[in-house]
């Protein structure tokens, strides 16, 4: 009834067993790795108890664990005072104060209540389970007044520490009783543990069948763990006690193994553990038993026996009896294998581990973790056998890489109640990477010396590393935050507000890092507030640059964006400056790591790409006009083509919008622009001037030959003008008797659409002078001191037009349309009654009439075409085609034409005739008689050697001819050389008179050209 009473008062297996999973799951889910491998076969529960059945053996002869001279000792969690059972009175030991605990920096408990008090065999007071909250699943049984209370043995206090039942703790040292009769001087480690307990524990010492079979299952398991799976001497694969013992506990899955004196099973079972245990590396007999002592198991093992240090009350504290409970342990040491360093490093990880399953709340633990890791450090550098690098590389790597998850993202993992947290952990970590040799920097030595070891400082760099890592996540978190305000849908229409609100949550987060963080980090990390200004402001950039890649215009919201970046950048700047003040340079190489944001270069790289899409839609505008252009005017009332209105209006436009945009707007901005529109305008009028030459309408000069008087064309048109000679010209001409009196205008389609070009340069003229107007005058333009603008066209020149090679090119290209429009209306619309007609067969007076009521008529419907800023430069180019076809007819009018010397006078006066019409007044239109004059005077210098003599003409025409190719004075027998066809005739050129010969009506000018150049006659 007594031992069922006492059962009573613990919690149950099965509730012990949760508690103790629970914590480790805890410890899982905050994502600590556990560095020593996972078991196969066992969970946590199964290493726990087995843990505590090793350590009641290796302590069996101690006191309180079944030893005659059971000591015991106050707890701080007893009141002071207190008898023996049976009224004699135990040594008691108090222990006022922990060595341990005083060297890990750790505080004394020193409650007053809920001691640990035993009374008459109960116990009362036993703690609840950190699962069942507050509430204790344990009747506290009061002792009666009769028994005397007396403080707890260290066994008692490990087995309640280590979540054992009474039931389970009376059969185990009942088997180690029956174990041991007889050897009481045998050492623990010569005893196989599972093996005994599954000889002398018997089935009907367990509650059913089931838990007995869970049981022998498990210890079965922990020979498999020790022997096969883990062993620490290597197994060969086919070793045959391996394998019978395989077997057996297969065998054990289904049911109990027989465990009787006569049982085979058992036998072979005690055999090849046995033999199992008690091998050697090369086969020699040993006293040195190896069933639990195989890596990981081994540890696993010790560090479940680690974790009973801490006081399952108040699992953030350690007992005050830490210092013989770790004495305790050192007995298992020769049983698992454990050696100084090797406890060291676990020790380091449970307080590491314990911290971090209590929920981060006792920086104590953390501290007791550091100065273990310090004597881990003095170990490092003695120890160098490969087990135990290999543990404590593993230890190492799980610390660092917890620490670190959170020193890279501190902002995420710290707030303000736990950041000085931080204080604890870089220590911590810089010193687990000391050990772990990576301030270690290996210099490769030269030929046959050794490479030297440089011990380097990197704490500085670790963290520099932490401090970007946490400001570039942070960063992405407030992106992420700020970005939700948004939905895809207005995303790209909100991406302006996206970095302004960004950009604001920056300058939050950064007085955030300058208030909390930066104090803590300056300890190892001088500027730790100007490196994390300097990783946010990289950050932003990023954004910020991808913005300027999608912004395409300079829109009052993007200027904004600019604004508030440069307003950013600055306080950035301030923060880094001030940070590294205590540098030597003040700071300056911090800051020259920025890359600066750059915003006026943004701005002019945004206004740029503002430029390049308006003129580039002024391009396409362009390319229309060359596919669909027909040169039509556009209206009665604007006689210009409808791709000129278009390319002015979308100048227009873009000048205006381009003095709205919200920035100052400089001298080199407004160049920049105008660069852009005048190599658009300069396209345009290469397009317009794109109307072929004069020369296309001229026609190829017929092949010289000499007047014959008796040719059959000459006698056929004297004859052909005696029977015609009362019939009209003009009748032939326009093929209407109404022709004489209103001959129509000989103006083809052709030369009407030369006339709308000329009309739509001259509209390019006026429109881009009122454009540049409207930019000179704008107030808003201020004087520019960048070097590329003083180095401007404009600006060396001091010139105040911006457009002044187009105004060039424009005049150019009105001349050439002009020139154009007037060959092709005098040589290709008119040349029915001019070149093809004009003194055909012979001259008479009068001949030029019909000609020149045409020219007029031709005149008079130009006139009404072109604008009156157009009209003079063509009528004049008009006048000058009129002249030279005139000249065509005297010296190139083909074998139609012959002309003599009496003809002087009719031709003079025709030719007057038609000066008159471009110099007397005629629907406004008149050229100045000077510049006709000037015109005519080649002509009528032609109409003068005409009226000379044939011999005049040869004397004139061999002087010049000796003269222009050089020969001077001619001798006997030599001839005249050709004289070459420049087409600029002059009464001083040999062509020319040569070619007045040609058509003079005369017999020595006919000898003359066939002695000398032996020109064919007429047919």
């Amino acid at each position: 009834m007594g031992q069922h009473s006492r059962r009573g008062t613990y919690p149950t297996a099965s509730l012990l067993r949760l508690d103790y999973k629970n914590r480790l799951d805890g410890i899982v889910s905050d994502s600590l790795e556990w560095p020593f491998g996972k078991l196969e076969g066992l969970n946590a529960n199964d290493v726990r108890e087995t843990a505590y059945e090793l350590f009641f053996t290796s302590c069996r002869s101690s006191p309180g664990f079944g030893g005659r001279h059971a000591l015991t000792f106050y707890s701080n969690h007893e009141n002071n005072g207190g008898s023996g059972d049976g009224g004699k009175v135990n040594q008691v030991v108090t222990k006022p104060t922990s060595r341990v605990k005083k060297a890990l920096g750790l505080r004394l408990i020193k409650r007053s209540t809920s001691r640990r008090i035993v009374g008459g065999g109960v116990v009362s007071s036993l703690p609840s389970s950190p699962v069942g909250g507050s509430s204790s699943p344990i009747s506290h049984t009061v002792p009666p007044p009769s028994r005397p209370r007396r403080p707890m043995t260290a066994a008692e206090i490990m087995r309640q520490q280590m979540r054992v039942t009474e039931h389970d703790d009376n059969k185990l040292r009942k088997t180690l009783m029956r174990t041991l009769v007889g050897q009481v001087g045998r050492r623990a480690e010569t005893i196989i543990l599972p093996l005994e307990l599954i000889r002398h524990l018997k089935p009907s010492e367990f509650s059913d069948s089931n838990e007995y079979h869970m049981w022998q299952k498990r210890q079965l398991k922990v020979l498999e763990a020790g022997l096969i799976l883990y062993p620490s001497l290597p197994l060969e694969n086919n070793n045959t006690f391996a394998l019978r013992l395989k077997e057996i506990i297969n065998s054990c899955e289904s049911k109990p193994i027989d465990i009787g004196k006569n049982s085979d099973t058992m036998r072979t079972l005690c055999n090849s553990v046995v033999s199992l245990s008690w091998r050697s590396d090369n086969g020699t007999p040993t006293d040195v038993c190896h069933w639990a002592d195989g890596f990981p198991f081994n540890l696993h093992i010790y560090t479940a026996l680690l974790h009973s240090i801490f006081d399952i009350r108040d699992e953030t504290l350690v007992l005050d009896e830490v210092d013989e409970i770790l004495e305790l342990l050192k007995k298992t040491w020769s049983t698992l294998g454990i050696t100084l360093p090797i406890h060291n490093i676990c020790f380091t990880w449970v307080l590491f581990q314990q911290y971090i399953a209590t929920g981060q709340i006792e920086p104590d633990l953390l501290c007791a973790t550091s100065v273990m890791l310090n004597e881990v450090a003095n170990d490092a550098k003695r120890e160098k056998e490969s087990l135990y690098v290999k543990i404590l590389s593993s230890v190492l790597v799980s610390i660092q890489s917890w620490i670190e998850k959170r020193l890279l993202n501190y902002h995420e993992y710290f707030q303000r109640g736990n950041v000085t947290q931080i204080e604890n952990l870089v220590p911590l970590v810089l010193l687990v990477s000391k050990i772990s040799g990576e301030d270690l920097t290996i210099t490769d030595g030269k030929k046959s010396q050794k490479g030297d070891i440089t011990i380097v400082d990197s704490s500085g760099d670790r963290v520099d590393n932490y401090i970007r890592s946490s400001m570039k996540n942070a960063f992405e978190k407030v992106l992420e935050a700020v970005n939700e305000k948004f939905s895809e849908f207005e995303r790209k229409k909100a991406l302006s507000e996206v970095l302004i609100q960004l950009a604001q949550e920056i300058e939050v987060l950064l007085m955030k890092e300058r208030q909390h963080f930066s104090p803590i980090l300056r300890k190892w990390h001088t500027t730790a507030g100007a490196i994390a200004a300097m990783t946010l402001h990289a950050c932003y950039g990023q954004i910020l640059k991808q913005y300027v890649s999608e912004v395409t215009t300079l829109t009052p919201e993007s200027v904004q964006v600019m604004q508030r970046a440069a307003k950013l950048e600055k306080l950035i700047v301030q923060i880094v400056v001030e940070d590294s003040d205590d540098c030597d340079d003040g700071g300056k190489t911090v800051v020259r790591e920025m890359a600066p944001f750059d915003i006026d270069s943004i701005i002019l790289s945004l206004l740029g790409k503002w430029i390049d899409e308006s003129l580039n839609k002024g391009k396409e505008s362009l390319q229309r006009a060359k596919e669909t252009e027909t040169w039509n005017a556009k209206s009665k009332t604007e006689m210009y083509a409808q791709s000129a209105s278009e390319l002015m209006k979308l100048a227009a436009t873009t000048v205006d919008e381009f003095f709205q945009v919200p920035i100052t707007i400089t001298e080199d901005l407004v160049q920049d622009l105008v660069d852009g529109l005048e190599n658009l305008f300069l396209d345009y009028i290469k397009f317009v001037t794109a109307c072929g030459s004069k020369q296309s309408y001229i026609p190829l000069l017929p092949p010289l030959t000499r007047c014959n008087r008796d040719s059959k064309l000459i006698k056929w048109w004297k004859k052909a003008n005696q029977c015609n000679s009362g019939y009209e010209d003009t009748h032939q001409i326009n093929g209407t008797d109404e022709g004489h009196n209103n001959p129509r205008p000989l103006t083809s389609r052709g030369t009407q659409r030369l006339y709308i070009r000329l009309n739509t340069l001259q509209y390019l003229f006026t429109t881009i002078n009122s454009l540049e107007k409207s930019i000179s005058k704008n107030p808003n333009i201020v004087p520019s001191n960048r070097l590329r603008f003083a180095n401007n066209r404009r600006a060396q020149t001091n010139n105040t037009s911006y457009f002044e090679n187009v105004n060039f090119s424009i005049l150019a290209a009105c001349q050439h349309v002009s020139e154009v429009a007037a060959y092709r209306l005098v040589f290709h619309d008119s040349s029915s009654a001019f070149y093809d007609r004009l003194y055909v067969g012979g001259v008479t007076r009068g001949n030029i009439r019909p000609l020149l009521r045409i020219m007029k008529q031709n005149l008079i419907q130009m006139s009404t075409i072109l604008t009156d800023k157009a009209q003079p430069l063509a009528m004049k180019e008009v006048m000058k085609a009129s002249f030279d076809a005139f000249l065509m007819v005297l010296l190139a009018g083909g074998t139609s034409r012959v002309f003599h010397r009496h003809n002087h006078d009719t031709l003079q006066e025709e030719f007057e005739h038609l000066k008159r019409v471009f110099s007397n007044n005629m629907e406004g239109l008149i050229i100045p008689e000077n510049i006709v004059d000037g015109e005519a005077a080649v002509v009528e210098g032609v109409i003068a050697l005409m009226g000379q003599s044939t011999e005049q003409l040869i004397e004139d025409f061999s002087i010049a001819t000796c003269e222009s190719s050089g020969i001077g004075v001619m001798g006997n027998g030599q001839k005249l050389p050709m004289p070459p066809t420049t087409c600029k005739w002059n009464r001083a050129d040999p062509n020319t008179i040569l070619r007045v010969l040609c058509y003079r009506d005369d017999n020595a000018a006919n000898q003359f050209l066939k002695r000398t150049y032996e020109l064919p006659k007429r047919r």
